[in-house]
């Protein structure tokens, strides 16, 4: 719920109680989906003529769509209501390496559409995003655009929409929402990947009940999306979960943050990789993860050593998270998921070695881990209009 003002109390309206009836019916539309107006009426509670008031108008503003006929033993066959797909987002995610863009839509379904090198220079990179989405968007003549969504390997200042942390990406304080916004006539949300994730979790995955929840991403970097109480943290200029910068080892390598020893340089995808040149110093420099993982499985001894290594040092940094948040669960999203069973035992031992709380929290691999980010920045736009109060609330809850 929106936090209250005590100080500046805002009594509530008809409008106000508007707004949480349509959250309420158009978010048990989407979990249930086909459902009828009758069950959404029993669900919610609401009288079955206000749900029929607020349905017609989810209809004409083209959130609902009516889609199959039911079959009742007698009386009249109900006709079963979903969301319009036809609805869409471009969802756009930002990684060191490559820029992803495609179409999602408001069932978290996404399409590639396109990909290219990440350009040192942001303005190149806006240039080049601004070219690539008019293309996309010209393509799909009658796809109704809710806006654009974009993952970033960085924190984003949600007062000035800059991007003002972002080591491994190495663009500087940025405004990237306006620039595209203006040259694109849509609206731009942006996100850190983690609370992509996070959000993604929450709003399309298994996850959705948890209302304390920690998304931990391992890719070139370490980044952490918290959920607590069904909110997503934020924290002072958007730089709350940065646990993959807190050093573990002072006197570790330097990170690119310019610390030394911190989490993520320790373990993620690139601690592995140098953990098995370190042992392997013939291995090929353009050796990938994902070369790595294959590796290990096709029974290289110094690559199953490199990624203990990594999951040791996982399991490190997931203890300090659970110890300090107590979340019910984490879900890791990453490629190393794809071989969970093997840095899953290593990650709970490592968790449980020195557990002060009496019930563990669940760890898992997230689901669709692959598309987790842009999964995430589907739901960083249609979020807005799915929450039961204002636009500025930024709600994971699940109704």
């Amino acid at each position: 719920m929106r936090q209250v003002n005590f100080n500046q109390p805002a009594a509530a309206s008809s409008e106000t109680a508007r707004h949480i009836n349509r959250g309420i019916v158009l978010n048990l539309i989407r979990n249930r989906q086909p459902v009828s107006r009758a069950d959404v009426a029993r669900f919610s509670g609401l009288q079955r003529s206000t749900v029929s008031l607020i349905v017609e108008e989810l209809i004409a503003d083209e959130w609902v769509v009516e889609g199959s006929m039911g079959r009742l033993p007698r009386g009249r066959r109900p006709t079963f209501l979903e969301l319009n797909q036809k609805r869409a987002v471009v969802s756009i995610d930002i990684r060191p390496s490559g820029i992803t863009i495609g179409v999602g839509d408001v069932n978290g379904v996404f399409t590639p559409q396109d990909a290219f090198s990440t350009p040192p220079d942001p303005a190149i990179a806006v240039k080049e995003l601004v070219k690539r989405i008019k293309t996309l968007v010209k393509k799909r003549v009658g796809t109704p655009f809710d806006g654009i969504g974009i993952s970033m390997p960085g924190r984003i200042d949600l007062s000035t929409h800059q991007l003002v942390f972002a080591p491994n990406l190495r663009w500087p304080v940025m405004d990237l929402k306006n620039a595209l916004e203006k040259a694109t006539g849509l609206s731009v949300e942006l996100e850190n990947a983690a609370n992509a994730c996070a959000l993604a979790e929450i709003w399309f995955g298994r996850s959705g009940e948890m209302r304390d929840l920690v998304t931990i991403t391992v890719s070139e970097g370490i980044g952490t999306g918290i959920i607590a109480h069904g909110q997503l943290i934020s924290g002072r200029r958007g730089m709350a979960g940065e646990f993959g910068h807190v050093p573990l080892e002072p006197d570790g390598p330097m990170c690119s943050c310019g610390n030394r020893g911190c989490w993520e340089v320790l373990a993620s995808n690139r601690a592995a990789l140098r953990y098995y040149a370190e042992s392997r110093p013939d291995s090929a420099a353009s050796l990938t993860f994902t070369d790595l993982l294959a590796l290990a499985d096709h029974g290289d001894v110094l690559a199953n050593r490199a990624l203990t290594r990594m999951a040791v040092q996982i399991g490190r940094g997931t203890r300090m998270i659970v110890a300090g948040l107590a979340p019910e669960a984490i879900a890791f999203i990453g490629e190393f998921t794809a071989a969970w069973s093997r840095f899953r035992p290593v990650i709970e031992a490592e968790v449980q070695a020195q557990s002060i709380s009496a019930e563990p929290t669940i760890l898992l691999a997230g689901e669709n881990g692959a598309t987790a980010r842009l999964r995430g920045t589907i739901a960083l736009v249609f979020i807005k209009h799915f929450g039961p109060l204002a636009p500025s609330v930024r709600q994971a809850a699940n109704f």
